[in-house]
């Protein structure tokens, strides 16, 4: 066996490209969107919410809508939201030198996601309100062992959103609320890093500079199979932005709403970190060859300040509502959402080294709802919807973060009013997720392995909102 020394960085600069892209993984997969800020409104599926300006949730769907309020009124609401990701093996293939691994389990995870709202009328024309919700957030998070480990194993997305917005109504039959958005993003994305496949290219890099015969590699190679490290990206930032809506009364029982809300430009910082594996044991002739392989694959891939800009989307959305008779109301809603400014999401090294580059390409996609309400006496309103809600998601870049694909929602829900200033509000919803197909390998099936298959998706959502007006 050749001894021969070799200086750590002459192999750890020629496997740097390989060890980085083992150590990105993806850093979002699909739209993290929620459409879950307002308790009342999942039974109607969230359709109308323009116009409906029911109660003080038109603080978020349209500002415009508080000119209807002749009370100070302030909402608390709570979504449980379970999303199932089950993923099922179609032809997936292991990556180098590992085993292929399990399905994953289920990748869902229930989150809660709260709502505060406030609406403080002014005078007859001017009123003044705040919000706080989560418009964007995701979790899935992978069973240890799984074969898309090295894509993907824990995401999280986390968003803090606070609006305070204005309404003037101008005449009895028109209305327009303008507001800024301030939002916080918080993420942390989990990955496998394919350490055994990064030790036998170090050993082919070092085998090509004469450092070690060539046959040692294969029986390197032999000697280390399944090592994985671990990588964790995590980063946050905070950013402003805008909306604007507007309210028409065509009659005191029919009125269309449409809101605009800005894009939100984020310049995220943060860290990447990893988790190095502890080597097997080793013959004593071979043990110091290994380590000073290990000690390279180290270096090549160090924990270290990263940044990434992301750009979320801006929205637009018009909805109708009318009041068919003492019993029954319709409303509709269509929302469009510029989702193609999404087109890839890189991190990059505070030294300037680019950490991943991960093609997104997004679509603009559409959201169509319809809903009613049934006024059954004082006491009671019942509620239900449905909705087809597109995903922005390409099935060619689908990756397991989170994998989307359109949705079908059909919801219900009640209100039981106990006096006029004080409601009680719940909902349920269940969302059908066509099952989304995946064909990944994240660029190099060597060092990520195959992701070949589908999975069954579907979503629950549960809602509690109490209305207090004073």
């Amino acid at each position: 066996m050749n001894k021969t020394p070799f200086r750590r960085t002459r192999v750890a600069g020629a496997i740097a490209g390989l060890a980085c892209a083992l150590g990105a993984g993806h850093a979002f997969g699909a739209a993290f969107a929620l459409q879950e800020t307002c308790g009342s409104g999942l039974g109607n599926a969230y359709a109308g919410g323009a116009a409906a300006a029911e109660d003080a949730c038109t603080v978020w769907s349209n500002p415009a809508g508080m000119s209807r309020f002749s009370k100070n009124q302030v909402v608390g609401a709570t979504e449980i939201i379970t999303p199932s990701f089950k993923f099922q093996n179609g032809n997936s293939q292991p990556a180098l030198n590992q085993p292929l691994g399990n399905n994953g389990g289920d990748a869902g995870s229930t989150v809660a996601v709260p709502n505060v709202y406030l609406v403080m009328p002014i005078n007859n024309q001017w009123a003044f309100g705040v919000g706080f919700n989560v418009p964007f957030g995701l979790v899935t998070d992978y069973d240890s062992g799984w074969l898309g480990r090295y894509q993907a194993t824990r995401s999280s997305i986390k968003t803090m959103n606070v609006s305070p917005v204005v309404s003037y109504k101008f005449n009895d039959a028109f209305s327009l609320g303008v507001g800024a958005d301030w939002q916080h993003i918080s993420a942390s994305f989990g990955a496998n890093v394919n350490y055994s496949a990064a030790l036998l290219q170090a050993a082919g890099v070092a085998a090509q500079q004469g450092l070690i015969p060539p046959a040692l590699v294969p029986v390197i190679g032999a000697a280390t199979p399944g090592l994985d490290a671990n990588s964790t990206v995590e980063g946050s930032d905070s950013a402003w932005s805008w909306n604007i809506g507007a309210l028409w009364n065509l009659s005191p029982d029919t009125r269309i709403g449409a809101q605009y809300r800005g894009s939100m430009k984020y310049h995220i910082t943060g860290t990447v970190s990893f988790t190095y594996p502890q080597l097997p044991s080793l013959p004593p002739a071979l043990a110091p060859v290994v380590g000073l392989l290990a000690a390279n694959v180290n270096n090549a891939i160090p924990n270290g300040g990263i940044t990434s800009d992301i750009k979320l989307p801006d929205s637009a959305n018009i909805s109708f509502f009318t009041r068919l008779n003492p019993q029954w109301d319709l409303m509709a809603d269509a929302q469009w959402v510029h989702w193609s400014t999404i087109e890839n999401l890189t991190f990059t090294r505070t030294t300037g080294a680019q950490l991943a580059s991960t093609p997104e390409n997004f679509r603009d996609t559409w959201r169509l709802s319809a809903g009613t309400n049934y006024h059954l006496n004082d006491q009671w309103l019942l509620r239900g919807g449905f909705a087809w809600d597109q995903s922005p998601v390409r099935s060619q870049y689908r990756t397991p973060r989170l994998p989307d694909n359109d949705r079908y929602w059909l919801t219900i829900g009640a209100q039981y009013a106990f006096n006029k200033d004080f409601k009680l509000d719940g909902g349920f919803g269940y969302l059908w997720i066509s099952n989304p197909d995946i064909n990944q390998n994240a660029g190099s099936t060597a060092a990520y392995g195959l992701i070949n298959g589908h999975y069954s998706a579907n979503v629950n959502i549960f809602s509690v909102q109490l209305t207090y007006s004073f």
